[in-house]
C-alpha cells in the first residue's frame, strides 16, 4: 500500500493538520503505521482525490518517493506543481531537495531555486539568491550552470575592463 507523511499530504492537498486528522478520524483516509522516522502515514490512494492538482496515474510514484527524501523526485514533483501555477507549493519541494544530506541532493533543484529567484516565481525576485543557487548548482557540476556562470563572469570581465 502506498503511504505519505501527514506533513506532505497537508502540502500537497492544502487541508490543514486539523482537518486531515478529523478526516482520519471519521475513516475516510486511512492510517498506516508509522514510517521509521516516526511520521504519521497515510494511505496514498485516500488522498488522490484531496490533491490539489490534478496528476495522472504514473506520477503517483512521485509523491511516495518526495516524501520518503528522494531528492530528484522532489525536484520532479516541484516541476508538477509549477507546471499546476502553484509555485509556493514547488519552493516547498526544491528547498527539500537541496537540503537533503549532501550525496543526495539534487543540483537540477538548485538550478530550478535560481531560475525562481531571478523571476521571482512564487518568491520575491532577488538576484543575489539566485547567483547563490546557480553557483552552487554549477559547483556540484550541472552543466546548464556553469555555462550560464562562466557567461556572467565574461560579461562581468567585459564591464570591467
Amino acid at each position: 500500500m502506498n503511504a505519505i507523511s501527514l506533513d506532505s499530504a497537508i502540502i500537497v492537498t492544502e487541508i490543514s493538520k486539523r482537518t486531515l486528522w478529523r478526516r482520519l478520524t471519521d475513516g475516510q483516509i486511512g492510517r498506516l503505521e508509522n514510517d521509521t522516522r516516526g511520521r504519521a502515514m497515510l494511505d496514498f490512494d485516500d488522498l488522490v482525490p484531496l490533491l490539489c492538482i490534478s496528476v495522472a496515474p504514473e506520477d503517483y510514484e512521485l509523491f511516495i518517493s518526495a516524501d520518503a527524501g528522494d531528492a530528484d523526485a522532489q525536484n520532479d514533483l516541484a516541476q508538477l506543481f509549477l507546471y499546476a501555477g502553484k509555485p509556493e507549493i514547488a519552493l516547498y519541494w526544491l528547498q527539500s531537495a537541496v537540503t537533503a544530506p549532501q550525496s543526495v541532493v539534487s543540483v537540477d533543484a538548485m538550478h530550478n531555486l535560481a531560475t525562481l529567484y531571478f523571476q521571482g516565481i512564487g518568491v520575491p525576485q532577488d538576484e543575489n539568491t539566485a547567483l547563490m543557487w546557480l553557483a552552487k548548482a554549477a559547483s556540484h557540476g550541472h552543466v546548464i550552470a556553469e555555462q550560464q556562470m562562466n557567461a556572467l563572469m565574461q560579461r562581468a570581465v567585459k564591464v570591467e575592463g
